[in-house]
């Protein structure tokens, strides 16, 4: 099977805190997947959650990751990244192969 996303160091390293810290059951796992709405006519979603049927799951750099069906072929080639700033800090996805818009913000 063909892992559609990818998951950055400083990401792994701030997921794995989390899921150390912050009482996660060990049966739960890193939940990726797509909501309707956003700039680009959808948005991302990333959360913790018990598998479900028809989930595809895998494990990434010792991450157990769940993704919808559904939801497969719009992460596919998505990366996984954390950012930490002044103002805000918090997961990104990037999908490198889509040319980066430029805003007043970054």
């Amino acid at each position: 099977m063909i892992i559609p996303i990818s998951i950055t160091e400083k990401a792994q390293i701030e997921i794995k805190n989390i899921m150390t810290n912050k009482n996660i059951p060990e049966n739960y796992h890193l939940r990726v997947g797509v909501k309707g709405g956003g700039c680009g006519g959808m948005s991302y979603a990333l959360g913790f959650d018990q598998a479900k049927e028809g989930d595809q799951q895998f494990v990434l750099d010792g991450i157990p990751v769940l993704i919808e069906k559904k939801h497969y072929m719009f992460l596919m080639g998505m990366q996984i990244d954390f950012y930490e700033g002044n103002e805000a800090r918090g997961f990104t996805f990037i999908n490198p192969d889509i040319p980066k818009r430029h805003n007043a913000a970054g």
